[in-house]
């Protein structure tokens, strides 16, 4: 009986520890190359007026370029805007939002690259590739590798 009850025993032990080790490392998932999104987000824009691009890939149209106080890395900013995938579908707005007390470097780098372009009082359109958006993770409400679209008031720079 007491041979029985060790090999019971030893087997949870075994089992146990089996159950709790590691899975082989999954690889974490890889964004697809910035340029794989530029037909997408140029198509999504249409033909009302040509976008502009940099070296980044970012894609977007500037509607009106505010005043001379633009934001840096390290400014909060107050925006109204409209969010959307490529179907059209809204995954977010806002207005007067503070974005949380964020600092602009903690933004995706769509955001980063793009809310410089433009002073307070102005207006942007950027066009996200997946890759400067949430890549190949995604977000709630944005599936992976998804390019996202902006509409964007900047307000205030503090």
């Amino acid at each position: 009986m007491k041979k029985f009850f060790l090999v019971v025993l030893s087997g949870i032990v075994v089992l146990g520890y089996l159950s709790c080790t590691k899975s082989p490392d999954v690889p974490a998932c890889t964004n697809r190359p910035v340029t794989a999104d530029s037909a997408t987000l140029i198509q999504f824009a249409g033909n009302s007026s040509p976008l502009a691009h940099d070296s980044t890939g970012l894609y977007y149209r500037i509607i009106d370029s505010g005043n001379a106080t633009k934001p840096n890395a390290n400014s909060h900013i107050t925006v109204n805007y409209v969010a959307k995938l490529m179907n059209n579908q809204v995954f977010d707005s806002a207005s007067n939002s503070f974005l949380g007390g964020a600092y602009l470097y903690q933004l995706i780098p769509g955001w980063q690259l793009g809310m410089p372009k433009i002073g307070v009082g102005g207006q942007i359109q950027l066009y996200i590739p997946s890759a400067l958006g949430w890549g190949c993770n995604g977000t709630t409400g944005v599936p992976a590798d998804s390019c996202v679209y902006f509409d964007v008031t900047l307000l205030q720079v503090n």
